[in-house]
This record gives structure tokens, sequence and C-alpha cells, in this order.
């Protein structure tokens, strides 16, 4: 069975060991390392190794997940680099850094390229169902891909995506997304207040809506234009809110939100690249 490492055990590293351990994977082949031990504790909870050490944690590693700050991850290669397993595979979940600020590390301290696969995962994972965005590069091999296929599903979904640059708009659509859905339930809810209804009950209604519409969305051959003009019936009470979301041209907005995101997020791989 693969020996999976952790390098860091935030919230997202213990969402994907626990998504792990439920696919049924061996916890005594999953070790994680931490600075605090309160994150340790909790991942010895699972069975899980843990340790302070990352260089004791990575021993034998056929996967090592970095999990940890941007801001931090530099001085984390440059202390692991040495002691890598030449073979494993690096997958990171560590928002904005690209894969260069990693590899750049660890080719000039070990001399030959490292397989290392970068993830965009979002926070549904902490329910396992989130959708994670995957990009490998050259030196990922064919059955390095399916393990990291394995870990992602630990988190739900996954797709591969063909460059890197496309992690920037699988960042702003799927990675920032969730916020976008909470954006506008927080705003039908206070709509619904307005409107007479309590707290409670306009909170329950927004939310079950919500799940209800992404269940139909996720059905075969759903198409969201379809559904939406299949519940908006002419002159109905659909069709005025909509109008009115026209001319507050939302769906513009709503572009120029996402190109916002995508931009922030090639920044920001900038500067935690230098």
């Amino acid at each position: 069975m693969t020996k999976i490492s952790f390098i860091g055990a935030g919230n997202m590293a213990r969402a994907l060991v626990g998504g792990l351990l439920k696919a049924g994977h061996d916890p005594a082949q999953i070790s994680a390392s931490d600075p605090f031990e309160s994150a340790r504790a909790a991942l010895a909870q699972m069975g899980v190794s843990t340790s302070d050490n990352n260089i004791d944690t990575i021993q034998g590693a056929d996967v090592i997940v970095l999990a940890v700050k941007p801001q931090v991850l530099t001085d984390v290669l440059r202390d692991m680099a040495p002691g890598l397993p030449s073979n494993a595979l690096l997958i990171s979940i560590v928002a904005g850094m690209p894969l260069s600020a990693i590899t750049d590390v660890i080719e000039a301290a070990q001399g030959k390229p490292m397989a290392v696969v970068r993830c965009m995962p979002n926070t549904p994972a902490l329910l396992s169902e989130g959708i994670t965005g995957m990009f490998a590069n050259a030196a990922v091999s064919e059955l390095q891909k399916g393990q990291a296929q394995t870990l992602a599903a630990a988190a739900g979904r996954w797709v591969w995506v063909d460059s890197e640059a496309a992690i920037d708009a699988v960042t702003a659509v799927s990675g920032s997304g969730p916020a976008y859905f909470f954006y506008l339930m927080e705003a039908m809810i206070e709509a619904g207040v307005e409107l007479g209804l309590t707290r409670t009950l306009a909170a329950e209604l927004v939310v079950a809506t919500a799940t209800g519409a992404a269940a139909m969305a996720e059905q075969e051959g759903a198409d969201p234009a379809v559904l939406r003009q299949n519940v908006t019936s002419p002159g109905g009470t659909t069709e005025r809110a909509l109008a009115l979301f026209d001319e507050a041209q939302l769906n513009s907005g709503i572009r120029a939100a996402l190109a916002g995101a995508a931009t922030r997020s090639a920044e920001l791989a900038r500067e935690f690249g230098k």
C-alpha cells in the first residue's frame, strides 16, 4: 500500500487523512508532521503516526503532501530537500505557490527533477464534497498520477488541467467558488428577512433551495441555462427577479469578479515564487 506523508496537519490535511481512512487506507501507512502539538494530537487520534520532525516523517514515503502555509514553504523545502526520497511524488496543496518555487529548491539540492503535482482543492473537501484541480509536471509518471487521484478522491472529485496557468482559472471558479455561493445565500437570507420571514426559516429555505438546485444541475445532461428557463414562466415571479438581475448587470459582474480572482491568483504565484 502507498505510504503517504503529510507535511502540515491543518484542516485540509486532516480532511484528506479522514477521507483516505474512510476509503480503507491503512493508518499505519500514513504519517504527518506539524510544529503544533494540538494539530498532531488530532491526527494521532485517527491512528496516524505524527512527529514534529519533517525529515523523520518523510522517510520511505511514496507520496509527500505539502500542506503548509505559503510563507513557510521555501524554508520547509530547504530543510527537507536533502532527505527527500528520490522517487517520491510531491503533492502541493499550498495556495498560490507555483511549481517552480518547489522544484527550484529541490533540484538545487538533489541535482535532478522531482515529480510534483500542484493541486487546488476547495473547502467542501472538509466534508469530502470538494473538487480539486490538478496539474502535473513532466517528471510525474502515470502511476504517480493515479496516486494523486487517490489522494484527491479523499476530498471529493478531481480534474486534471493541461497547463499550470489553468490552475489560476480553477482557483477563480472552484477554489474561491464556495464563497460566491455563500455570498448569494447571505443576500437571499437577508432578503427573506426583509420580506417578513424569520432568519431561521429564511436560512432553511435558502440552504435547501441551493442544495436542491445543485442536485438538479448534477443530473446527467443537465444544462443550467435550460434549468433556469424551465422555472421561468413568462410574466411570472422568477422572470421579474431575473430581469432585475440583468438590470443590475449581475452576469457581467460575476464574470469580472472571476477574472479578478484569476488575476490575483497569478499575482500571488509570482509573489510567492520569488
